[in-house]
């Protein structure tokens, strides 16, 4: 039976389902394209991105890190680096003590994380949406085809190969197309949930490695500003003392 006289076989019902899997097949493909897109050219701004925020933690400066955000705005570690340090810098151009921006800092990396990540996340719930249910859709193809076949049965009176055959054709080939259009959408939805899953590490560390820029690091200044000033206070003590003597 050629593929002309099987869509020849194919009834109403059937055939409406072999349009919805094609239909589900060419979105679930237009999203496997845009996602793919989309997170090469964030892994490859933010690779990028990586160095100029290296310079800025090992002691950069605050405007070159914010010149470099502009130039990376595909990158997600960009985007969450940017929100935090223009808060920072917000609070500390408005007379603010810097320090004690801690927590709005802190609340602007988590906003601006929860936003990239439901970026990232657009288009994989239908994917799995279609990893999921076609399937099922494919099996509605199978019973159809199964009907189609009984009432050829019916129509004819006799059972034979030549009368079932379009029916089991049909059935056949809806349960494959459903399976067909199942595989890839859900190979592609693990494989871009694992990319989210990377991406999200990458936005953690990098929150985290801000924080202690913006915040620890001051602090150790003072600390060491302190010893210093003690050490200088007890140098002096000692030498008044010697000169008492």
């Amino acid at each position: 039976m050629t593929f002309t006289e099987l869509l020849r076989n194919v009834g109403l019902f059937g055939a409406a389902v072999i349009v919805c899997l094609v239909a589900l097949s060419f979105f679930s493909v237009a999203v496997m394209a845009d996602k793919y897109r989309r997170f090469r050219a964030a892994a490859r701004e933010s690779q990028t991105f990586k160095a100029e925020y290296q310079k800025f933690l090992h002691g950069g400066e605050v405007q070159e890190l914010i010149d470099a955000v502009g130039k990376h705005q595909k990158s997600h570690v960009a985007q969450v680096v940017s929100a935090g340090i223009l808060e920072y810098e917000g609070v500390r151009e408005a007379g603010g003590d810097p320090v004690a921006s801690l927590e709005l800092v802190t609340s602007a990396l988590r906003d601006a994380m929860s936003e990239s990540l439901i970026q990232l996340k657009a288009g994989l719930g239908f994917l799995a949406t279609i990893g999921s249910t076609a399937p099922f859709v494919g099996l509605f193809g199978t019973v159809a085809g199964i009907i189609n076949a009984f009432r050829n049965i019916a129509a004819t009176g006799s059972g034979g190969m030549s009368v079932v055959s379009g029916g089991i054709a049909e059935a056949l080939v809806t349960t494959a197309l459903g399976i067909f259009v199942a595989i890839p959408a859900v190979a592609a939805f693990n494989y871009f949930t694992g990319k989210v899953e990377n991406f999200h590490i990458e936005m953690n560390r990098a929150s985290t490695q801000l924080v202690n820029r913006l915040f620890k690091a001051p602090q150790q200044l003072i600390e060491r500003m302190a010893k210093m000033s003690a050490d200088k206070i007890s140098a002096d003590a000692e030498e008044n003392e010697y000169a008492a003597r």
